[in-house]
């Protein structure tokens, strides 16, 4: 139909504000024009490598300017983009690009591990800047109803699924944050979160439909942030709690400029000794429920409930809807817990070849989310759990029975639960709870380096604790809780 289609968001934004600054990224800034006529050129390089429209494509680069350039040169031919996070083991990492059957990857030249392990034509950021572009073949319009991304994320059991991510998600996630956070033509947003995590790509999506200035960072260091803040005059950041309480300390008795907006907080609600510590220094919060499923937040917190409402996630966005659904299909009532329902133009259509999990999660537009929490009699959102047994690590989602499952494959593990506790750096970490096979003599250091060797560092178990059963219910299901409170009570046997 004519009205899901819109022209290119990057031509279109070259077009309105050719030389507004696009990107800044360590002192270098390109404008809207020069964004839009480097992405031109390399998807000329990338076509006469063979991509074409509508192949998927692999993406396994860091935060940095060339990336913003190679994302938007795919958005141009119409490819859709697998985007891989660079965090993850080899193993992983293989596992990802063969369940999508992407057609090529392209990736950072010293991530030669995963280069060995896989049979499809790779792309080395140094050869494709090094190629001679053909003449492309642009999508002058796009519609919205096609995939523009797609993004892995594991479920509380099996594999991982790649979440289809729309034009249409992208848009109407830009629009319901703009008509949640506002707008203004003087807006410049900080991004140090993962662009490939949906946090740091939705800024990017913004960055074109809006036309506004994002300032990007390789990671978060604290004082580079509060420096960029000051200097650069940046008046929104993406943050995950651990950061927010890293920029509260170094900030000190120091105070963030007028211009400032706010902090996007995402990642689970946080705690009041920081939203407090935030309060004192007037800087605004605005804490949000989102996931990859949404393109980014879908419910978001204004900062002056930040502490009447202590532990919601707010309300909403425009856009979109949500509900608390009860075991027997009816809708909760008020502050009665269930699973959190949502639907809106910004909800993923579905799971990349998964047509069994899409219609299990998915019914006329609402998503199961698997997630846990209530609304209070004004619509307030509280989340309870996170996927039920999520680990929620510096903002990175570590799921159990992925850590589990590598574990039992080690010969000497009969039984294996993992689960997360309390950390003062990283808000939570897994911890693991083994059952050893007769006669076995496995140590913690060596079952540490067997999940090295299988999953991505940030998803090592902090401790490994030896018992002779692990906690279950009548119908054999492992009891997450009950190990958490095992650790609290020290009830732990080395």
């Amino acid at each position: 139909m004519q009205y899901d289609t819109m022209p290119n968001f990057l031509k279109k934004r070259a077009f309105l504000t050719p030389d507004r600054t696009a990107v800044f990224f360590n002192e270098m800034a390109i404008t809207f024009k020069e964004l839009y006529e480097g992405s031109y050129q390399t998807a000329g390089k990338l076509q006469r490598f063979g991509l074409q429209k509508d192949q998927y494509v692999g993406v396994l680069l860091k935060n940095h300017i060339d990336s913003v350039v190679i994302l938007f040169s795919l958005q141009l031919l119409g490819v859709k983009a697998v985007i891989l996070n660079n965090r993850l083991s080899s193993k992983e990492l293989v596992w990802q690009v063969n369940d999508s059957r992407v057609t090529a990857l392209i990736m950072e030249a010293e991530f030669t591990e995963i280069k060995q392990e896989i049979k499809i034509p790779v792309i080395t950021k140094d050869q494709l800047f090094a190629t001679t572009p053909e003449v492309p073949v642009i999508q002058e319009e796009i519609n919205l109803a096609d995939v523009c991304t797609i993004m892995y994320t594991s479920g509380t059991t099996g594999n991982p699924k790649g979440v289809l991510q729309t034009y249409g998600n992208h848009w109407w996630s830009a629009v319901g944050s703009a008509l949640n956070l506002g707008y203004m033509e003087s807006d410049r947003w900080l991004c140090t979160v993962p662009l490939f995590h949906i946090s740091g790509f939705s800024i990017l999506m913004r960055s074109v439909i809006y036309g506004m200035t994002i300032i990007l960072h390789e990671n978060f260091d604290a004082e580079k942030a509060i420096t960029d803040i000051k200097t650069k005059e940046v008046t929104i950041m993406s943050v995950v709690g651990t950061m927010l309480s890293r920029i509260v300390d170094t900030l000190k008795d120091s105070q963030l400029p007028i211009q400032f907006r706010c902090f996007l907080l995402g990642g689970g609600p946080a705690p009041l000794p920081l939203l407090e510590a935030c309060l004192a220094k007037n800087l605004p919060v605005f804490q949000s429920y989102g996931m990859t499923e949404t393109a980014s937040q879908i419910v978001t917190l204004a900062p002056e409930y930040s502490i009447t409402r202590l532990g919601s996630a707010g309300k909403p966005l425009l856009p979109s809807q949500l509900k608390i659904l009860l075991e027997d299909g009816e809708i909760a009532p008020p502050n009665v817990a269930g699973e959190i329902v949502v639907k809106g133009p910004n909800v993923t259509m579905g799971y990349l070849y998964r047509p069994d999990i899409t219609s299990e999660k998915l019914n006329e537009g609402w998503l199961r989310t698997g997630d846990i929490g209530y609304l209070d009699e004004e619509g307030f959102l509280y989340v309870l759990d996170r996927r039920s047994d999520l680990i929620i690590s510096g903002g990175e989602n570590i799921y159990p029975a992925e850590i589990e499952s590598v574990l039992l494959a080690h010969p000497d593990v009969a039984d294996a639960g993992v689960t997360g506790i309390q950390d003062e750096t990283w808000g939570q970490v897994p911890v693991a709870f083994i059952v050893r096979k007769e006669g076995a003599l496995v140590t913690e250091p060596q079952l540490k380096q067997f999940c090295l060797e299988n999953l991505a560092k940030y998803k090592l178990p902090k401790s490994v604790h030896f018992t002779d059963s692990l906690p279950r219910n009548a119908a054999k299901k492992l009891l997450r809780r009950k190990l958490g409170e095992w650790v609290n009570e020290g009830r732990v046997n080395e």
